[in-house]
């Protein structure tokens, strides 16, 4: 049956269940790659795109260029009760780089295959940004107004840290955000399922802070021929192979322990977190997720030296993607200082603090509700991202965050490995039950 009509020929209303798919796939084929230079396209469509689709529906979206082609779009939706605290959803219209060769259907397609939305994004998170649009639309179509005030951002730069996104408008236009003590995001409410009785849907409540560094060696520049003891690339590959595997003491911090302790009922088993290689390989497809969550992580990822084969350079670098848990930022510095030693110049490229908040409140009473009215199976769990959101921009204001996009994931899929992957996609159902739930989490929250 078409969306223009009925078998009596009457016209029938499109719902956010008819055209998540279509939002999904039209974000995706607008190229938002972020080099972290300003070398990509920038978001400025992808703002324009959103904020095309909220003035259509009767809102006043306004965008936000923080430097040419980096822009984000905001727009307010009056609640039913306007002196209650506003509720914030936010997601981010960058991506991360890819090559279309690698792909089996092309990155910035936005193709239907398989039963899934494939393209970058789709995880990552443009699926998000598109259940959030059809939801909204669907709502103010049908006159629907939410309890309170909800402030939807659509944000640039938050695969390079959030300046020109999240920050920039923290920072500059802050009153956007009058009165916003909760918010919901990305890496959040996805299932992992236990057995046909039971799915875990793994809300965020915690992410690890950032120290992305530069190392620096200086060495005595000379040829290539001579015996040479102060050779900069020797004294700086021996540093980056110390941290790069160093294995950081595992720490528990109460979200993980919490995870632990809900997944170990599930299974019906304890899990060791000082067994860190038993209790990954009871975790399956989310082994990825969770094992960087367990301790500090370190890992190298660029080297740079010399400009000739017979020339010794005077100087070699390496940049680090260091990532600490919440509490633990004084001891991972201490402890890369000690595994680099005297000879390596350290300084933050990038850093961003890390952020936890408890499990419990009427926010996460309406992520409970909503999930089991969809999936009679769930059960909402806090746990920990190893990577980091603009929850950290966010917090500067007190707001509490969480990340919430509902996905109900068939087993199989590998849903960690699709984030910055190749032949990244997100299920249609999934998209489809995504909208469900977060039409009913916003009636109950």
């Amino acid at each position: 049956m078409s969306d223009s009509g009925t078998a009596t020929g009457t016209a029938r209303t499109v719902t956010g269940e008819d055209e998540v798919v279509d939002l999904c796939r039209e974000l995706i084929r607008i190229d938002t790659s972020n080099y972290g230079d300003h070398s990509g396209p920038g978001e400025r469509k992808a703002a324009e795109y959103v904020a095309e689709k909220l003035a259509e529906v009767g809102l006043e979206p306004k965008i936000f260029e923080s430097h040419p082609g980096r822009a984000s779009t905001v727009a307010r939706i009056e609640g039913e009760d306007p002196s209650r605290p506003a509720l914030l959803i936010h997601g981010h219209t960058d991506v991360v780089p890819a090559n279309a060769d690698d792909w089996t259907h092309h990155p910035f397609s936005g193709e239907v295959a398989d039963g899934c939305v494939w393209g970058r994004g789709a995880v990552d998170m443009k699926d998000m940004d598109a259940m959030t649009l059809a939801v909204v639309r669907d709502r103010l179509r049908s006159g629907r107004k939410p309890p309170r005030d909800i402030v939807l951002a659509f944000l640039a730069d938050e695969e390079a840290g959030g300046t020109y996104g999240a920050r920039h408008l923290v920072d500059h236009h802050p009153d956007l955000f009058e009165g916003v003590t909760e918010a919901i995001s990305e890496v959040g409410g996805f299932s992992f399922t236990v057995n046909e009785q039971r799915r875990l849907y793994l809300i965020q409540t915690a992410e690890k802070g950032i120290h992305w560094m530069k190392l620096t060696v200086a060495g005595t520049a000379g040829h290539g021929s001579m015996i040479h003891r102060d050779n900069a690339i020797t004294e700086l590959s021996e540093a980056v192979a110390r941290l790069g595997r160093h294995t950081f003491p595992v720490r528990v911090t109460k979200t993980t322990r919490a995870f632990l302790d809900e997944l170990g009922d599930a299974l019906g088993t304890d899990l060791d977190p000082e067994n860190m290689e038993g209790t990954l390989a009871k975790l399956g497809g989310i082994a990825k997720l969770i094992g960087a969550t367990l301790s500090n992580t370190a890992n190298p990822t660029q080297l740079g030296a010399g400009y000739k084969v017979n020339v010794i350079p005077g100087e070699a670098t390496a940049h680090i993607d260091g990532r600490y848990l919440p509490g633990y930022e004084e001891e991972f510095l201490a402890d890369v200082d000690r595994i680099l030693g005297p000879h390596v110049r350290r300084e933050d490229v990038h850093a961003n603090k890390a952020v936890e908040t408890t499990f419990d409140g009427a926010l996460v009473d309406a992520m409970q509700s909503a999930l089991v009215a969809e999936d009679p199976a769930a059960k909402a769990v806090p746990y920990m991202l190893s990577g980091g959101t603009d929850a950290k921009s966010f917090d500067e204001l007190g707001i509490r965050g969480f990340g919430f996009a509902p996905l109900k994931l068939p087993p199989e899929l590998d849903f960690a490995g699709m984030f910055h992957g190749v032949d990244e996609r997100v299920p249609v159902e999934g998209l489809q039950f995504g909208v469900r739930v977060l039409d009913r989490f916003i009636d109950a929250s």
